[in-house]
């Protein structure tokens, strides 16, 4: 039976989970660690980076290094976060018919391609970890996401090759993920 892969896609950080004999299990990344920055960069030399290799050499690179990409993530640029992250983030955010994209040396990106980059890789790094083909993934979103952000979210899910079975809101994963293993009945509170 092919396995599902959980995925918290993050405006810093992202990681990947597997559910399996009862338990969620994180996934490490190639790199050894639990999660991956969720940053993408645009080389000179044409080279896509992600993740910890994108981070490190943001410093040198600000304008081709993209992060934070979920603030814009099916928004339209007229909306007021799209305003303040045109504002407030060094890469180039522009118009693309009404909605929000980023143009990086040239080329123009949806924030779902941008986004899909990174689940990428943390699908490549589950299937490595796993050694078996990943297909099927639940991604989370904050509570807060309206129908466009969650539709752009399974979009980007799309894009990098993933069936996203579900969309699900974070503080719902984080309650389902700490109730897994309760046998008692008690009360929890989530706050995100």
């Amino acid at each position: 039976m092919a396995k599902v892969i959980g995925i918290d896609l993050g405006t810093t950080n992202s990681c990947v989970s597997i559910f399996e004999r009862g338990e969620s299990k994180i996934i490490p990344n190639k790199e050894g660690k639990n999660t991956t920055p969720s940053v993408v960069a645009f080389t000179d030399k044409g080279e896509v980076l992600v993740g910890d290799s994108a981070k490190r050499q943001a410093v040198t690179n600000p304008e081709k290094t993209i992060y934070s990409i979920k603030r814009i993530m099916g928004l339209m640029m007229n909306e007021k976060n799209a305003q303040e992250a045109k504002k407030r983030l060094p890469y180039k955010i522009i118009d693309r018919n009404g909605a929000c994209a980023v143009e990086i040396a040239g080329k123009v990106y949806t924030p779902q391609e941008i986004s899909a980059k990174v689940l990428i890789k943390l699908k490549e790094d589950a299937e490595a970890f796993l050694g078996e083909p990943v297909v099927d993934a639940v991604i989370t979103v904050p509570a807060y996401f309206n129908d466009s952000q969650r539709k752009a979210t399974k979009e980007a899910g799309t894009i990098a090759g993933l069936n996203v079975l579900r969309i699900i809101n974070e503080p719902t994963a984080a309650a389902l993920a700490y109730g897994l293993d309760k046998k008692e009945s008690e009360k929890i509170v989530v706050y995100d």
